[in-house]
This record gives structure tokens, C-alpha cells and sequence, in this order.
């Protein structure tokens, strides 16, 4: 395995995904009403280096695809983070999405559909919002918020250390939004 030093918890607003999606995966976007989804768990390597592709990846079984549905709801998306991330962390993909399912598991999410109608919300507000929900253990410096280039949130990334506890993220080569910058909610 590679030498891992922290891991990004990767959450997609799956609303703007489906609103934007190519190809949208059928299960996740009609008739479904999905959230905040797994999109994955992500290492990070020594020095700002992010595995990946770390060995060939068999198609997942049917059994790991319906135990995660409810999490990551597309059979393709999890293909893709087994082959992509879960390689270079576990021999087994059970093993990987174990592991990004408890840490899934784990976050508690504000009330999104109070924040999309809210007037003037920011960057800022919707940090606040998911730190005010998961108590003190998550703190605001362990939160990335990806938005499109229009100000509609896209994914919110918590950073993790080794033991994946919440940790300081660190810097990478897509500079976050501005806690002040407006940010819409598609619902």
C-alpha cells in the first residue's frame, strides 16, 4: 500500500449533479431524493501527492454495489472510486467502502433545504452550518466547499487525518471560494 498521511472525505450535493450531469445515473436521479452523497474517500500522500490507479481493479460484485447504493447512489461512480482511491488503500473494495461509509457515517448535515432558501447565504454560512451540526469535533478548518463557477454548491470535502478524525486541510492547487462569496443551493 501507499504511504497515506491523511484522507479528503469527498461529499457531492447530488441535486447539482443531476442538474448537470451528462448522463445522469438513472437510480440517483429520477425519482430519488438524494442529498449529500459519498462520492469518496480519497488519499492523500507525503507531500501534497494524491494516489491513484495504485493497481488493476476488477468489476465490483453486485453484493458491494447494493450495500453502498444508499451512500453512493451509482454503480459507475463506485467503480470508478474503487479503481481511482479504494486501490490504493485496501486489497478488497469491502475493505474501501467499509471505511468510507463509517466516515460518511460519522458526519451529521444542517438543514439544506432551510439554508437553499435563505437570503445572502455565503461560503461562510454553510461552513458554519455543517460545523454547528457535528459538534466540536469538526471544525471549520477541516472543511473545503466546492462551488460551480455560477456560486451553486457543488461538494463539501472534509479533510481527515491517518486515523480519519477530522484534521486541518492543507493546501492544494484549486483555491477554495471565499468564506463571503454567495453560494445557491440546488434542490
Amino acid at each position: 500500500m501507499v504511504p497515506i498521511d491523511g484522507y479528503i472525505l469527498a461529499l457531492s450535493w447530488s441535486p447539482q449533479h443531476c442538474a448537470r450531469a451528462r448522463n445522469p445515473d438513472r437510480f440517483q436521479c429520477e425519482n430519488n431524493r438524494f442529498g449529500f452523497i459519498l462520492h469518496g474517500l480519497w488519499p492523500q500522500g507525503r507531500n501534497g501527492s494524491w494516489p491513484q490507479y495504485c493497481r488493476p481493479a476488477a468489476p465490483l460484485s453486485a453484493a458491494v454495489l447494493r450495500s453502498n447504493l444508499c451512500a453512493t447512489p451509482s454503480a459507475n461512480l463506485m467503480q470508478h472510486e474503487w479503481a481511482k482511491h479504494g486501490t490504493c488503500m485496501a486489497r478488497k473494495p469491502e475493505a474501501y467502502f467499509d471505511q468510507a461509509r463509517a466516515a460518511y457515517g460519522r458526519l451529521r448535515f444542517p438543514d439544506t433545504l432551510a439554508l437553499a432558501r435563505r437570503d445572502g447565504l455565503t461560503v461562510g454560512s454553510l461552513t458554519a452550518a455543517m460545523v454547528s451540526a457535528n459538534g466540536r469535533a469538526l471544525s471549520a478548518r477541516s472543511i473545503k466547499i466546492r462551488t460551480t463557477r455560477d456560486g451553486w454548491l457543488e461538494e463539501v470535502q472534509i479533510c481527515l487525518d491517518r486515523r480519519q478524525r477530522f484534521a486541518v486541510c492543507g493546501a492544494d492547487d484549486r483555491p477554495a471560494p471565499s468564506p463571503t462569496r454567495a453560494i445557491r443551493i440546488r434542490l
